[in-house]
């Protein structure tokens, strides 16, 4: 499929009601897209860089069987390696804007330590200086880190999903995840921020809150990229004959 002529729908996403209508999608088997979530998490964390891609592929099959009202089982998880490529292109793709800013400031770091060394024993004060002018810059690029993370999120969201529906090639994928999400990026940017709050208040709550609300989070990725992207596979039921051909 060529993702030049996938059409998708614009300004379509409301965050608070893609939060009702993922919960309403998951809540009568919960438990089960818990352990999907939880288990696709593990694993993908586990080599991120490889295995990321086909358990997130896997886990929005999981939510869009549901979506199609069909029967889902734990082991659909795993259908994701058979689009292992795809969704390991994705992830590739979106780890290089955090590599980008990574690999400099490593470097910036190593250059302050080798600095504040070699200052240490000649004059602590400029040592401190050093110190003091290494924790300020620490704390700017965590904050640069923490937007540059939430606009990678923004438009990679629907990219997984696309793989997991469509079939996309990875590439393909992301470019049109990106141009859909930019189509509706205040939704989009919405839903990433309630999300967060309410995962931030899972935390809160003896920590592992953030955990049972993990599949909520992702169920509402699935209903915001099914606004955006309606299903082709939706059958709609024929219209009536024509009056002439009534008997």
């Amino acid at each position: 499929m060529n993702a030049d002529f996938v059409e998708f729908r614009r300004g379509v996403v409301s965050p608070m009601e893609c939060i009702k209508e993922g919960w309403a999608l998951i809540k009568d088997e919960y438990w089960l897209f818990f352990g999907i979530s939880i288990v696709g998490m593990l694993i993908g964390g586990a080599f991120a860089i490889v295995l990321m891609g086909p358990m997130m592929v896997g886990i929005f099959l999981c939510l869009q069987q549901r979506q199609r009202h069909l029967p889902v089982e734990f082991g659909t998880l795993f259908k994701g390696f058979d689009l292992f490529v795809q969704g390991l292109v994705v992830t590739v793709l979106k780890m290089i804007p955090v590599l980008v800013l990574l690999i400099p400031y490593y470097i910036f770091i190593f250059a302050m330590m080798m600095t504040m060394k070699s200052r240490q024993i000649n004059s602590p004060d400029d040592a401190n200086a050093v110190l003091a002018s290494m924790f300020g810059f620490e704390m700017i690029f965590v904050v640069i880190m923490i937007l540059v993370s939430m606009v990678i999120e923004i438009f990679f969201m629907l990219a997984y999903p696309l793989v997991a529906d469509r079939k996309l090639s990875g590439l393909e994928a992301v470019k049109l995840a990106f141009r859909a999400s930019k189509a509706n990026f205040g939704g989009i940017l919405g839903l990433m921020l309630l999300n967060a709050l309410f995962g931030l208040l899972g935390f809160l709550c003896c920590i592992v809150g953030v955990y049972f609300y993990l599949p909520v989070a992702f169920a509402s990725h699935a209903v915001a990229y099914r606004r955006i992207f309606p299903d082709t596979g939706t059958t709609l039921p024929s219209p009536p004959p024509p009056p002439g051909n009534w008997a």
